[in-house]
């Protein structure tokens, strides 16, 4: 193995004159690869993935919910297909009975908070898109961008690195040659159950099945609901409509020593998953082969470690119970590339994403983390407790509007 050395490997670099390495083509590396082409116009960027070119990522079925000021960064971007993706008009969050009767329930005796659209004065509250959907544009616009200027963007598909080497005054990147950067970005998450342990890591003994419902057209278009049942939540997220259906992604945990999901039929899923959702939710009318995915969180106590940053699920591997990973993943994106382009020590600007970065980093990790852990505990009056808490939210409308505000953009 030879390296190859940067010519300013002994120099100190300004950060909008870097040689920048983006390890992972997924949808947080690709639009921080964008965002710093178009940012950084003197940076030379690499990016490299082990998925090789040819592989067709557009057929992907993975569902992504994507937060509105995320879909508004890929839209800047030039890298959104709005054809595609199905815009999230309202949101429910409720809790499955039993119930205490309360007069904050209100009439109909269970908790629930709502938020819509049309209540924050905006076109959506976000969007739900397959994985395949939107990581292709992405690297479309990717591919298009790096052949207008090939001296300075780069790809290396099919290429993995295979390690990373910190420098004093930079990184290798072991990718069968070992490079010098002067920074790289880690953005390859992977699932739980096969990411090597991170500093912050707890294992919620939790299964998610994942898959596709089919709705009665009578069902609420755009809708998303988020369920709390006894043994974990239930997340529906609206998809765009297929051949005159209505489609839902469904996020189903359960605890793995009461998982018994694997040996029903697909009817015995349906009358299970219908006795769980509320009534608004509609009549299922079938459902897609589901998969299931161990459910844990995975996290780095920062972002930064000299100059190898770490982003998205490489950063920090959430539970979906609030289907916030990816929007965490593109702000971190967002604020690297913002605080590198204000120029100055590289150094410095990557002391400042990490103080930036970090009450929205943790707020979303302990809160994630706490429902998670709820879902396991048998306290009595529990669930009761978890209503009130939802019902009183939902009465207090500053509160809700907060909510709202951070669903759609963040902690700012």
């Amino acid at each position: 193995m030879r390296t190859i050395q940067s010519p300013d490997a002994a120099s100190a670099v300004s950060a909008d004159r870097l040689r920048l390495a983006v390890v992972g083509a997924g949808p947080a590396g690709l639009t921080l690869a964008l965002l710093a082409a178009q940012l950084l116009p003197q940076a030379q960027i690499t990016l490299f993935d082990a998925r090789p070119l040819n592989r067709d990522v557009s057929a992907d079925p993975r569902t992504l919910a994507l937060a509105l000021g995320s879909v508004q960064l890929l839209q800047r971007l030039q890298a959104w297909d709005a054809s595609v993706a199905q815009p999230i008009l309202t949101v429910s969050v409720s809790q499955a009975p039993p119930n205490l009767r309360h007069p904050l329930f209100g009439p109909a005796e269970e908790p629930a908070v709502s938020l819509s659209a049309q209540e924050q004065g905006v076109s959506a509250l976000g969007a739900v898109i397959s994985y395949g959907q939107l990581v292709a544009p992405l690297q479309a616009r990717w591919l298009a961008r790096a052949a207008l200027e090939p001296g300075r963007l780069s790809s290396r598909f099919g290429t993995p690195v295979q390690g990373l080497k910190a420098l004093g005054d930079g990184v290798e990147v072991d990718a069968g040659i070992a490079e010098q950067f002067d920074l790289a970005v880690v953005a390859e998450g992977g699932i739980f159950a096969e990411q090597a342990r991170k500093a912050i890591q707890h294992d919620y003994q939790q299964n998610a099945w994942v898959g596709t419902l089919t709705l009665a057209n009578e069902s609420p278009l755009g809708a998303a609901y988020e369920r709390f049942t006894r043994h974990g939540p239930v997340a529906v997220l609206p998809l765009a409509p297929k051949a005159g259906e209505r489609r839902a992604a469904l996020v189903w945990c359960v605890p793995q020593a009461e998982d018994d999901a694997a040996g029903l039929t697909d009817a015995q899923r349906l009358a299970v998953l219908q006795s769980l959702l509320p009534d608004s939710v509609g009549r299922l009318q079938a459902i897609g082969s589901l998969k299931c995915f161990a459910l844990g969180l995975n996290a780095e106590r920062s972002l930064v470690d000299g100059r190898i940053v770490r982003i998205g699920n490489a950063a920090q591997t959430l539970h979906p119970v609030a289907g916030q990973g990816l929007n965490l993943g593109l702000r971190d994106a967002y604020a690297l590339v913002d605080a590198l382009r204000a120029g100055g020590p590289i150094e410095a600007a990557l002391r400042g994403v990490e103080w930036q970065r970090a009450p929205d980093r943790w707020a979303m990790i302990a809160a994630t983390d706490f429902l998670a852990r709820t879902f396991a505990w048998r306290w009595p009056g529990l669930p009761i407790a978890r209503g009130l808490a939802l019902a009183a939210l939902q009465a207090a409308t500053p509160l809700k509007k907060a909510l709202a505000r951070q669903m759609m953009f963040g902690r700012r």
